[in-house]
């Protein structure tokens, strides 16, 4: 199934639009908002977007000009009860590609998108022709092949032995049919290495596909792994294949494959010993060619003695494991990791180009890091930020913007401006015996009385995001830990 994002803030009109197009054979996801969208289009491309053209903080034509900073050839639909033959003229030359005016009937929806889809798809295969038209001769191309087996272990940054081991042994497992299980904190950056195992793999040029466990109940797990025949349950309008399925030929992800329950895992267990399946409310056994990645952040062999995890659906994945060592264990990594991520958001912004202060690389290297790549990449985001709004004379990251979210300076030191934006300061407990889980829910749930319990506010100033929030919250509430404000 074709994936389509769609973006609107009014709730009725996001179900509305998502439930024509689900029913057309598209699989579907909606956000509420332009910065929604383009962080779920950082995470996983869409072949099409359909767009309100109003929407507050960033409107429609805004997010034609931010993601066609993204990829050039995304096609963006807008939509509007505001239609003008202005608006529509501005909106095309943009690089939007088509534009509806409400009411609008659910076919006329359809053919559009489907028209985009397909054009995306001419433009891939346009692109694929020239490639082959353009295919080197035999020795030559030996030599690049041998390159682009490479490609993905080349877009892992880092020069310290850690992270030369990691390279070394992804290459190793990839050529292997066996399963993958990588193993790390989170913010290592597992999914990364899953996709790098993926392009070292002669499955390079088939699917990767990527299923969040943590985030999908038990009942929505199965139907997303497995897929279900129409009829199946209440709601099953139509077949629907599952990720095993749609995978074939190519690579499986399985992200956080700890939290799946004892029936599932039992599941998953026979597709990995028999590679075959059968969907929700179906007796036929397909067979399918997969290789499973699996990524967990917890202590796998803890699991299974506690009866968490089943022992031998542990055997069957840790058949090739990785471990990605934390940032504090490969503190030479940093400053070039955070060079890349500058130059990376200056780029996705608009933005000129900053260098980064020699006082900033020594105070961001000397950070222990509990929460990682991603806390630095957090960090770098919001330091192009802060540092464009001070003014066009800042060419570098300043030090004294960097070191409050590091917990080295008071927030008082800083600019009025700039407390208001920044993450809140986290010490560090005195006894340094409590694990990094109970420090983080400690932060979390401090921040989240600190905004009186607006999630949006709480995720911004923690520099997580609002769905990651939430899932960590429906977690410890879970656990039994109380709070007014959860």
């Amino acid at each position: 199934m074709k994936y389509v994002l769609v973006v609107d803030d009014k709730e009725m009109m996001r179900e509305s639009v998502a439930a024509t197009l689900e029913r057309a054979g598209f699989a579907v996801e909606s956000v509420e908002g332009g910065a929604a969208a383009l962080e779920r289009i950082a995470q996983r491309r869409p072949e099409a977007v359909v767009t309100d053209m109003r929407m507050p903080g960033m409107t429609g034509v805004e997010l034609v000009e931010r993601v066609r900073l993204i990829d050039e050839d995304l096609p963006i639909i807008l939509m509007t009860a505001f239609g003008t033959i202005d608006t529509a003229v501005r909106a095309m030359r943009l690089g939007a590609f088509d534009y509806l005016t409400k009411p609008f009937e659910g076919d006329e929806l359809v053919i559009v998108v489907k028209r985009a889809v397909e054009h995306r798809s001419m433009v891939r295969e346009n692109a694929l022709l020239r490639m082959q038209t353009q295919r080197p001769e035999p020795e030559a191309a030996a030599i690049t092949g041998a390159a682009s087996a490479t490609a993905g272990v080349d877009r892992l940054i880092g020069v310290s032995d850690a992270m030369r081991r990691l390279r070394d042994q992804i290459l190793a497992v990839a050529d292997s049919q066996g399963t993958v299980l990588i193993n790390g904190e989170s913010g290592v950056g597992k999914e990364v290495v899953a996709r790098a195992v993926h392009d070292c793999s002669p499955r390079a040029s088939g699917p990767l596909l990527a299923v969040n466990c943590a985030a999908l109940s038990e009942s929505l797990l199965e139907s997303e792994l497995f897929g279900h025949e129409r009829g199946a349950f209440t709601g099953a309008e139509r077949l629907r294949k599952g990720r095993f399925e749609l995978s074939d030929g190519g690579t499986l992800l399985l992200d956080e494959v700890s939290e799946i329950s004892p029936a599932i895992q039992a599941k998953l267990l026979r597709v990995l010993q028999e590679r075959s399946f059968e969907r929700v409310g179906s007796s036929l056994t397909i067979g399918v060619d997969v290789r499973v990645v699996c990524t967990s952040n917890r202590d796998l062999p803890l699991s299974v003695s506690k009866g968490d995890f089943r022992q031998d659906l542990y055997f069957r994945l840790n058949v090739l494991p990785l471990w990605i060592p934390p940032l504090r264990d490969r503190r030479d990594d940093v400053a070039m990791l955070a060079r890349h991520f500058v130059s990376q958001i200056c780029r996705r912004e608009g933005r000129a180009m900053l260098g980064i202060e020699q006082r900033t690389i020594d105070a961001l290297t000397a950070y222990s890091w509990p929460g990682n790549v991603r806390e630095l990449q957090n960090i770098c985001e919001r330091a192009v930020v802060l540092s464009a709004a001070r003014g066009a004379q800042c060419e570098a990251v300043r030090h004294e913007l960097v070191e409050a979210w590091l917990g080295q300076a008071p927030a008082a030191s800083l600019p009025p401006q700039v407390i208001c934006e920044v993450k809140p300061t986290i010490h560090p407990p005195a006894s340094g015996m409590r694990v990094l889980e109970d420090v983080e829910r400690d932060a979390i749930l401090g921040a989240l009385e600190r905004f009186s319990g607006h999630r949006q506010r709480t995720a911004a100033a923690l520099g997580i995001g609002v769905r990651t929030l939430g899932l960590k919250l429906k977690k410890w509430k879970q656990q039994g830990v109380v709070n007014p404000f959860m």
